[in-house]
């Protein structure tokens, strides 16, 4: 048995039939060329037959709400879905699908995660090869995005001519130590009680550093938020949006401005935000602050969640894009210093002090009309080498995460190759045409290009 963390069980106190608790991935593949039109029911074979058990942590089942106990009595069919969507069948017709199963509840007498493989889905462009695709949902108290991220490069190979002959869930890697390394390490009760005592001198520095901080312009505090559409009761109906953007785009654009690449993807979504909200006459006067997750992941395991989080500025009440970056650069900057001069534990144990009354908040109901953020962004650093399921290229991955009540909209974000996949997941009884998001978005991008290109030419003029 292992115990399950503070944060772990927080996920599942947190959630209900409108707000389920588990974050997804949809995984675009191309069929190899001058393969068997059976490939992907030869995968499918494959996954129902097998009779190798699933690997840590898709063999863990909840016991009393506080441990995680291996499933004896796995059934793949409880957990593996075959689809065929009705052709010709669009990314929009995928994502529809993807929407619906996203806002089910997971079985908690079950290992909690599902598997679907779906059919039917019409190639890129004539010429392009046919596509499958592979829907993943897993408890967000089994792991965080980095860990799931692992899970997926673990789970798949870096070479076309390599089979994979077991089921995803059994994690087939190459190396019996490459399963080791994704175990979380397990430290005595002593060691654990040692580092939270020793955590209490920083905690307390950085907790009096904070309140007397509260008053500065680049400080954002936990009632800084505004009242917003975005933050509505919200509905077990979801809506998951995604799209494909070249890394190089938003590399460039921190090059040129001399700010950091996560502040540059805050930036474009912050202004995607702006414009969408206006044009539902919905912009609070107030700038939205976005609640950044951070990986404290100091090891190399796949499970569990070690991550705190920062609050940004997202400068929505200003129009000029510069103006809103250099808010967003030095708001997020103030919480990297502040995390800089802490450890891990000292991390936590901040954080969960600091918005210990957002996480009552959002588990009790009491202040609907009182949130600590506006939304969720968050940026899952991926992989940029191919990935491959017997032969058949990963294309494309699109996360999908959760909400919560009062949080209708969360951006999730992974790079992969050289692309950066924006996966939106909404509430699609609060916020109307959600994946207009995704062109203002592209359009805040260009805007930033324009100004980055006018700054180009400025220099060469001047010399």
């Amino acid at each position: 048995m292992r115990l399950l963390t503070a944060v772990d069980q927080l996920f599942l106190l947190l959630e209900s039939r409108k707000q389920p608790m588990h974050v997804g991935g949809l995984f675009l593949f191309e069929l190899p060329k001058d393969v068997d039109k059976e490939f992907v029911y030869q995968l499918v074979r494959q996954m129902q037959t097998s009779s190798i058990p699933p690997a840590f942590p898709f063999n863990q089942v909840l016991e009393k709400l506080a441990f995680w106990q291996t499933d004896e009595d796995f059934d793949v069919d409880h957990h593996f879905r075959h689809i065929a969507l009705p052709k010709p069948a669009r990314i929009r017709e995928l994502l529809m699908y993807i929407s619906k199963e996203h806002g089910r509840l997971l079985d908690r007498a079950k290992p909690l995660w599902e598997c679907h493989i779906i059919e039917g889905i019409l190639p890129q462009s004539p010429e392009a090869p046919e596509r499958f695709a592979l829907y993943f949902k897993i408890h967000h108290s089994l792991v965080d995005g980095v860990a799931a991220m692992r899970l997926v490069k673990t789970s798949l190979s870096q070479s076309p001519d390599e089979t994979l002959s077991l089921p995803i869930w059994a994690l087939m890697t190459r190396h019996r130590y490459q399963v080791d390394a994704l175990l979380p390490p397990k430290d005595s009760l002593f060691d654990t009680l040692k580092r939270q005592v020793g955590s209490l001198k920083s905690v307390s520095r950085e907790l009096k550093n904070s309140f007397l901080q509260r008053n500065d312009a680049d400080y954002i505090g936990t009632f800084d938020a505004p009242s917003s559409i975005l933050n509505q009761r919200i509905s077990a109906s979801r809506r998951i949006a995604a799209q494909s953007y070249d890394f190089s785009r938003f590399d460039g654009i921190a090059k040129q401005l001399n700010v950091s690449l996560n502040d540059v993807i805050l930036a474009v979504c912050g202004g995607g935000l702006r414009r969408y909200l206006l044009t539902i006459d919905a912009l609070p006067e107030k700038p939205l602050i976005a609640f950044v997750p951070v990986s404290l992941r100091e090891d190399n395991s796949a499970t569990g969640n070690q991550i705190s989080f920062l609050l940004s500025n997202l400068g929505t009440h200003l129009h000029d894009p510069v103006r809103r970056l250099a808010i967003i650069h030095r708001s997020i900057n103030n919480g990297k210093r502040r995390f800089k001069r802490m450890n891990q534990t000292e991390i936590i144990n901040y954080s969960g002090i600091a918005y210990a009354w957002e996480g009552l908040n959002l588990i009790t109901g009491l202040l609907p009309k009182k949130q600590a953020f506006n939304l969720v962004i968050s940026n899952v650093p991926g992989t940029r080498k191919p990935l491959y399921w017997n032969g058949a290229k990963l294309q494309a991955l699109y996360p999908a995460s959760i909400l919560f009540d009062g949080q209708a909209l969360n951006i999730t974000l992974a790079s992969y190759l050289d692309k950066i996949e924006f996966g939106i997941t909404a509430c699609s009884k609060v916020l109307p045409s959600v994946q207009d998001i995704l062109q203002h978005i592209e359009d805040e991008l260009v805007a930033f290009e324009t100004i980055c290109e006018e700054q180009r030419i400025g220099l060469r003029e001047k010399w």
